[in-house]
């Protein structure tokens, strides 16, 4: 991934789509108003931090990367594998301003409609079609990992805009580390049935499992036909210093934003 620095904030662009691709960047924490422990560029609201700085902080986030606050559109993160379609920002007074459902995945064709996510250490996938024009994104936990979020947005694609799996790509981005991320012998289970094995998936340090998500997303995307994937390898809790962790920091934390969006008619 290629690092960019812009208006005080700094974040990450796959590099293949740094130069001819989808509006994206996955953003650090830094640049932003937000006080410790949350500082400061955080964008979750459910975190402790005061929403006035959250809230510039999303607005930080969308001047960087030029698109209209009030277009934005996310989900209530709940570790699903549940894909929404997004055809227009959320107006429904049953849910916050610009929260679509409870879901941890979405896809558009529509231009200048950025769908964001939070994250602090799970994976933020984005996906692009260029032929159909249409861009998706997930967030993959351990539980919407085995769930197959990344699977079931691919299938959502290919039902909803016809996309061919031969022309999606792929990106996986910065998230915790194969050498950071110990879990329990009930993880290691649940992989196991879901991935038919583990090799590739865990590793053993004395007694101890350590899950390598990267792998799991990457392998699951070319089991659902995506051929071209980009793994940023970068392991949010060994860097603190651009990236909120919640295992890091031991749940004290922000959340920072990843986003993606086909470029909106005017630009």
């Amino acid at each position: 991934m290629r690092r960019i620095s812009r208006n005080g904030l700094a974040y990450y662009q796959f590099d293949r789509w740094a130069e001819n691709g989808p509006v994206h960047g996955v953003f650090t924490r830094l640049g932003g108003v937000s006080r410790p422990p949350w500082q400061s560029l955080n964008v979750g609201s459910t975190v402790g931090d005061n929403p006035a700085h959250v809230a510039r902080n999303r607005l930080l986030m969308a001047e960087a990367l030029a698109f209209d606050i009030d277009q934005t559109c996310t989900v209530w993160q709940v570790h699903s594998n549940d894909t929404i379609v997004v055809s227009a920002p959320a107006t429904g007074e049953s849910l916050p301003p610009g929260i679509q459902a409870k879901a941890d995945a979405m896809e558009t064709d529509r231009p200048g409609l950025p769908l964001v996510m939070r994250i602090a250490d799970c994976v933020p996938e984005m996906l692009y079609d260029p032929v159909r024009r249409v861009v998706g994104i997930a967030h993959a936990g351990w539980r919407g990992t085995v769930a197959g979020v990344g699977s079931g947005i691919v299938r959502t694609m290919q039902e909803t805009y016809g996309c061919r799996v031969e022309d999606i790509q792929a990106g996986i981005g910065p998230s915790i580390g194969p050498e950071c991320y110990e879990v329990g012998p009930e993880v290691v289970a649940a992989f196991e049935s879901a991935f038919g094995g583990l090799d590739g998936l865990v590793r053993y340090d004395g007694r101890a499992a350590y899950l390598n998500l990267w792998e799991a997303n990457r392998r699951a995307l070319i089991q659902a036909g995506v051929l071209q994937v980009e793994v940023a390898g970068i392991c949010t809790a060994t860097r603190t210093d651009e990236f909120f962790s919640h295992r890091a920091e031991r749940g004290r934390t922000g959340r920072f934003g990843a986003v993606i969006a086909l470029p909106g008619e005017d630009s």
